[in-house]
């Protein structure tokens, strides 16, 4: 018998990347999901992410509940909707779900979804050198989250009351720009090193980006849908300023220009793709018969009010 347990993709509307700075980002859960399994058998493979997973879950089942005889006879399988490397937040999904099925295996229950996301983060700090923890926040929690972390010890994490308005959420689409090659932590990095090199910039950047963040949240409170699609607007040339949108991807935002308006969401990329956009539609039958001429994946946006849950 198994243990199963999934956890939602997600959407940075905006605050990317200056999240690791102390400013606050505004993130949906969506509905794509990974589905992780776990039970008795022999499993030959050897996956060192799986492997950080177990690695977590058992130092802290050992220092907080005594346990330290574990079944070392274990298999697992992996089902995913959500497109890898793109900005959805796929790690972090897999960290959720994965840790919340190693937890009740190891214990026989179920547990807080405070552990379980406190749990993942550290999962995800071993993938990603420095995350600010809202991905997995967000994954865990499902849902609108409005997040943002002062230190490491000091966090804000509020699941918001409502949920994008319907006559926003209708015209919202994810659109590949295509699979960048740095990884989240060199985007990270880049962004980090632009911050050293030209702090004044960087500082007068993050701050306006926490503006067109917060703007956004109001947007949504006041289902307004122009405000929404100029912070939109902003938040990419914010974010271009600062060098993580790939020229492919800025040109390809330039041909959809005359469908609405998008930006990037989540690390980005520089040289090749920058992962999916989130792209507010004025003219949808337009978007769609572009993408479908450019043979650009095109997905629906369907935001999803589920965070972890056993299956």
């Amino acid at each position: 018998m198994s243990i199963s347990y999934s956890a939602p993709a997600k959407v940075i509307l905006s605050g990317e990347h200056v999240v690791v700075y102390g400013k606050p980002a505004i993130v949906s859960a969506i509905d794509l999901r990974l589905v992780f399994a776990v039970g008795e058998g022999e499993n030959k493979r050897k996956d060192k992410n799986v492997a950080r997973i177990v690695d977590v879950v058992r130092k802290y089942l050992i220092e907080n509940s005594h346990l330290s005889n574990f079944n070392s006879q274990i298999d697992y399988t992996i089902k995913s909707d959500i497109p890898i490397a793109r900005g959805l937040g796929s790690s972090a999904a897999f960290s959720a779900a994965g840790t919340a099925a190693f937890l009740d295996f190891y214990t026989g229950k179920s547990h807080p979804i405070e552990l379980i996301n406190n749990l993942a983060y550290k999962v995800e700090k071993a993938f990603h050198k420095n995350p600010s923890g809202v991905d997995s926040t967000t994954s865990t929690f499902g849902g609108l989250v409005y997040f943002r972390k002062e230190f490491e010890f000091l966090k804000g994490i509020y699941k918001l009351a409502f949920k994008i308005p319907k006559k926003i959420e209708e015209k919202l689409y994810l659109i590949d720009s295509g699979k960048p090659i740095e990884t989240t932590g060199e985007m990270v990095d880049l962004v980090g090193k632009y911050y050293n090199k030209y702090p004044k910039s960087a500082e007068e950047i993050f701050n306006k980006i926490e503006k067109t963040t917060k703007r956004l949240v109001i947007s949504l409170v006041k289902e307004d849908v122009q405000l929404f699609a100029q912070q939109i607007k902003n938040n990419e040339n914010l974010l271009e300023k600062i060098g993580i949108v790939s020229v492919s991807t800025k040109n390809l935002l330039q041909e959809l220009s005359k469908y609405g308006f998008g930006k990037i969401t989540g690390a980005g990329g520089k040289k090749t793709g920058s992962g999916y956009l989130l792209f507010l539609a004025d003219d949808v039958d337009g978007l769609k018969k572009y993408c479908k001429y450019k043979k650009i994946n095109i997905i629906k946006f369907k935001q999803s009010w589920k965070g972890v849950q056993k299956t």
